[in-house]
């Protein structure tokens, strides 16, 4: 049943829970070889209104007026309200075996003998506490798992091919609508694709006000997109027992960079570059894509040394510099927050695929080869 909530969204007290970030939950699940997924029973419905508060929820029909007395979609405070309980029942299992993201509920563990036991307790609290699952959406003891539109195994992370075909599919946008909605879906898996934001610079500027030309150029980024959404690498979850390594490169179209471990893919970073960042000197490009890069994967990079490449020489003296302007201060400032060893990788010997020229793909990943 849909129903306009907008009268009581509008005074309603907005409360915002946390929702936990997708690269967290799936850097948990490193080393596992076994998921379950589990998928509750109209989850919102099984949350009930505070007795004496239906009122609050009355909607009006052509026969009579009805209330509410268990959560419905549509109320600003659902989702945050939802996402709460469910953590507050699971609290004692997240981050060990089990992550949660609203009603998907999917638990990992490293070995079948652990997996059943995770299993029991998990199905054990939701029992307790009189939630009930849809048993055609589950998952049980797989060795890989559709979660959030990504494929997670002991491999590591893939696309969902579904997703992929729907990409693949996709007809050339006649409108800034239909536009939009490509470079949407597209998104959404642009961790798996290199230099991405490059490539769809040419698409992005035909989603901007005013007279939709759909040009020559924007039509060789949706050919490309496309043809690299059909073999997109496997990312391994990232280790934290591990070194990590960036390689980044810069020009003055965008900025790339490459996150590794052991020469197994983690992750893509890219930024197509705007205004005064295109006239920036070559240093200064290769010195903010270091920044961009090491900012974007932060939450990877904090807690111990790991190796910075650059093909651009100069900034291996980076620290030895007497004088910088406001600009380079700034940005040796944020980079004074990590431990890092910078080496100089040039031309086709460097370990990332170059951002710009796309000659040579990080780790001999052959099948990942990019061409102007």
């Amino acid at each position: 049943m849909c129903v306009d909530s907008r009268a009581i969204n509008k005074i309603t007290i907005k409360y915002r829970f946390q929702i936990p970030r997708l690269d967290d939950m799936l850097d948990m699940m490193v080393g596992s070889v076994i998921f379950s997924k589990i998928d509750l029973r109209s989850g919102y419905h099984q949350i009930r209104i505070r007795p004496r508060d239906e009122w609050k929820t009355s909607f009006k029909t052509k026969d009579e007026l009805y209330e509410w007395l268990v959560m419905p979609f549509g109320l600003t405070n659902a989702p945050s309200t939802f996402m709460r309980i469910m953590t507050q029942v699971l609290k004692p299992f997240i981050g060990r075996f089990v992550v949660v993201y609203f009603d998907d509920i999917l638990t990992y563990s490293r070995s079948c003998e652990d997996h059943e036991e995770h299993l029991k307790q998990v199905m054990r609290t939701l029992r307790a506490e009189k939630f009930y699952i849809n048993l055609k959406k589950c998952t049980f003891m797989s060795p890989s798992v559709v979660f959030l539109g990504f494929v997670v195994s002991s491999k590591g992370v893939e696309t969902d091919p579904k997703k992929i075909k729907a990409i693949v599919d996709w007809p050339v946008p006649t409108n800034i609508h239909e536009v939009r909605s490509f470079h949407g879906i597209t998104t959404f898996y642009r961790r798996f694709i290199q230099n991405f934001n490059s490539i769809m610079a040419p698409i992005t500027k035909c989603m901007k006000p005013g007279l939709f030309i759909w040009t020559k150029a924007a039509n060789k980024a949706f050919e490309e997109i496309k043809s690299k959404m059909v073999n997109p690498p496997i990312l391994h979850l990232p280790d934290f027992e591990k070194v990590f390594e960036v390689a980044c490169d810069a020009s003055h179209v965008g900025i790339g960079a490459v996150l590794s471990q052991e020469g197994h893919l983690v992750a893509f970073f890219s930024e197509k570059l705007n205004g005064a960042k295109k006239k920036y000197s070559t240093y200064d490009l290769e010195f903010y894509a270091m920044v961009q890069a090491i900012r974007h994967w932060q939450h990877y990079l904090s807690y111990k040394e790991f190796f910075l490449y650059s093909d651009h020489e100069a900034l291996q003296y980076l620290n030895s510099q007497k004088k910088l302007n406001s600009r380079h201060a700034k940005w040796s400032s944020f980079l004074q927050l990590f431990t890092f060893n910078l080496k100089h990788c040039a031309g086709i010997e460097n370990k990332v695929a170059d951002a710009l020229r796309l000659l040579y793909v990080i780790m001999s990943y052959g099948n990942f080869m990019e061409a102007e």
